[in-house]
């Protein structure tokens, strides 16, 4: 773990005792500071008394008494919709309010780094879709060429769970808009900014808020180098604000949708090939289109985004593209799960939103699709002009005849149920169809989350 620097002997609240804040806990109390945890819930408070933390209820104002810093669990609320109670009372009793991300960067380097020969980096990524498969196939090529590198943050394990670092490595810390809004600190050596696209915007005040939320890790200190996604406009705003002139190579492009080749740092794909130009050169090339483990365009941004940080690290084009061929994907993102009589099962319930859902019904053909769950703000409208692969669509969920309304133009079988969505598509489904499961809505309906309903799905494929 990461020992937390700058609270020895000093209280630190932590709220939400899930994965980070046991981990926050941990690492604090490794720090020399003295946890005080609390959760409302029960069982959470139950599994930090197994661990040696006390809980103490932060509804006193007693509680509060010689607290140094309360640090936020990243599902709970500091401002919008509403500020948690706890946070309110932090911010009259003139603690600061922080997260595990800021105490991560705080502490990550020592005076032990002194004696390396290559300093240890962060790589950061945020964005709206492809942030996990970005972060992982970047591990993916690190552990491809022997390169130290850990896993972590919104990903695999908490950041402050993380081992010290070992000369010349690489964290690869995929970092959500909860996680990038509360930092204080942020200063990661490379930042990634996959895309932007509507979502929870109820806990941000909007979409200036959550666009907001992720120009802060470009912000709170600037990284040395920034990849950017330039295919919506706050991603070319985020590269023109970073950059301090045409040819500055300090801010990497990456797009799907455009060639780019002015004389800065450009990585681009254009019909399945990737391709880099550096001062208006072509210095490198992939062919994305026979790597299994990315497949679609939306993979293929990805792809970009690995393929930039790759390059800045160091790595040859060609020792890339052996990784990325060798890169199996991650559960829940366009996994092919099973092939069965020419038929292809694939599971994409990482698909939550329509901009995820829309980039998986353009990666196949021939869709039997399942789809539904608890839509979204925003409505199922922009998918209309995504349908063309679509030959069926069965709709699970508990309000699954609504969500079918949304589904104008397409033939619709309202299933309600994972079992009877993958019978009834399954059966029906012919050689060189793909049984997609795509939802486009949250899980929390009928799930406890998308890895969840992905597992069902996956159960279902097997059972059959």
């Amino acid at each position: 773990m990461i020992p937390v620097q700058g609270y020895t002997d000093q209280k630190v609240a932590v709220l939400g005792l899930g994965r980070s804040g046991i981990a926050t806990a941990r690492a604090l109390r490794e720090g020399g500071a003295i946890p005080v945890v609390w959760d409302d819930n029960v069982e959470a408070r139950e599994r930090a008394q197994t661990e040696g933390f006390d809980p103490v209820d932060l509804g006193k104002t007693s509680a509060w008494e010689g607290v140094a810093a309360l640090i936020l669990s990243p599902g709970i609320p500091h401002l919008y919709p509403t500020p948690n109670k706890y946070v309110s009372m932090a911010w009259d009793a003139g603690i600061p309010v922080d997260n595990d991300i800021s105490l991560f960067f705080a502490g990550f380097a020592t005076t032990e780094w002194d004696e390396f020969v290559t300093m240890p980096r962060v790589v950061t990524v945020t964005g709206s879709n492809g942030k996990s498969t970005t972060s992982a196939l970047l591990h993916h090529v690190l552990q491809h060429v022997n390169r130290p590198t850990q896993l972590a943050g919104n990903i695999g394990r908490g950041a402050l769970d993380v081992d010290p670092a070992i000369d010349g490595e690489v964290v690869v810390l995929e970092l959500s808009s909860y996680q990038t809004d509360l930092a204080r600190n942020l200063t990661p050596d490379i930042a990634v900014f996959t895309n932007l696209s509507p979502d929870h915007l109820d806990r941000h005040g909007g979409l200036g808020g959550y666009f907001a939320a992720k120009r802060r890790l470009f912000a709170e200190g600037g990284p040395d180098r920034a990849v950017i996604g330039v295919d919506e406009d706050e991603g070319r705003y985020l590269a023109n604000q970073l950059a301090t002139g045409k040819a500055d190579d300090r801010v990497i492009r990456v797009s799907t949708k455009a060639k780019l080749t002015g004389p800065g740092w450009n990585v681009f794909v254009r019909k399945g090939f990737l391709s880099e130009y550096r001062k208006g050169r072509q210095t490198g090339s992939i062919d994305l289109r026979a790597i299994q483990g990315l497949p679609g365009v939306h993979n293929h941004q990805n792809a970009c985004a690995a393929y930039a940080v790759a390059r800045s690290l160091g790595l040859a084009p060609r020792v890339i593209e052996a990784a990325f061929h060798s890169f199996e994907g991650l559960p829940h993102r366009s996994q092919t799960i099973a092939t069965k009589n020419g038929v292809r099962f694939v599971n994409d319930s990482k698909a939550t939103n329509v901009d995820s859902a829309a980039c998986a019904l353009d990666a196949f053909e021939n869709i039997r699709w399942i789809c539904g769950g608890l839509e979204k703000e925003g409505g199922l409208g922009a998918l209309t002009s995504h349908f063309a692969n679509v030959k069926k669509a069965y709709v699970i969920g508990r309000d699954a005849a609504n969500f079918a309304l949304g589904l104008e133009g397409l033939e619709v079988e309202i299933c309600e149920t994972m079992a009877v969505a993958v019978a009834r598509s399954t059966a029906e489904a012919q050689e060189g169809d793909t049984v997609l499961l795509a939802p486009a809505a949250a899980s929390f309906d009928q799930y406890d989350s998308f890895e969840k309903r992905g597992d069902d799905f996956a159960d279902c494929v097997a059972a059959l």
